[in-house]
């Protein structure tokens, strides 16, 4: 007995088969989606703006990016002005203000604050040049972020950062 029209048994074989793929696309959606990285990590790496317009003169504050602390602070024309009549031959790291800063914008130091001696948080508007000092081994850094006094090998690291206006920056 031969029938030219679908059976029964056609109809479980589709059926089984439509049920086996809905389940193993099912089972594929979560463990493909488990690679993605969390979204923890995603913002971690994303850059930060920050509104420089409550910043006071003088003031300097700390943000953090990536798990870093970075100061920004706001330099009065005299702090800018002393770092600038640095001999630069005498420092341990010699690199100018001016390579610190962005033309125009001289008022701003931007500085991931980690001591480059053993990674400490200095403390802003510290130490024997006004910049940062680091308690931990006592390294000075002056208004430019640049290494004066300690043991600290290197001037405190710069991020990349850019202006979006003249109160607004970008960092990362």
């Amino acid at each position: 007995m031969s029938s030219a029209g679908p059976t029964r048994r056609d109809f479980l074989f589709v059926a089984t088969g439509a049920v086996g793929a809905i389940g193993a696309a099912a089972t594929l959606v979560p463990l493909i989606a488990q690679m993605n990285p969390d979204s923890s990590t995603v913002a971690a790496g994303a850059p930060i703006e920050v509104d420089l317009a409550p910043i006071t003169q003088g003031q300097a504050i700390k943000v953090f990016w990536r798990g870093k602390p970075i100061y920004i602070e706001h330099r009065s024309k005299s702090e800018i002005e002393a770092a600038r009549n640095v001999d630069v031959a005498s420092l341990p790291d010699p690199q100018a203000d001016q390579a610190r800063v962005k033309a125009g914008h001289d008022q701003w130091l931007v500085v991931i604050g980690i001591c480059t001696h053993l990674g400490c948080i200095p403390i802003a508007r510290q130490g024997d040049f006004g910049g940062f000092f680091c308690p931990c081994h006592g390294s000075h850094y002056d208004t430019s972020g640049r290494i004066r006094q300690g043991p600290a090998p290197a001037n405190l690291a710069i991020p990349p950062y850019a202006f979006l206006s003249d109160s607004k920056i970008r960092i990362g």
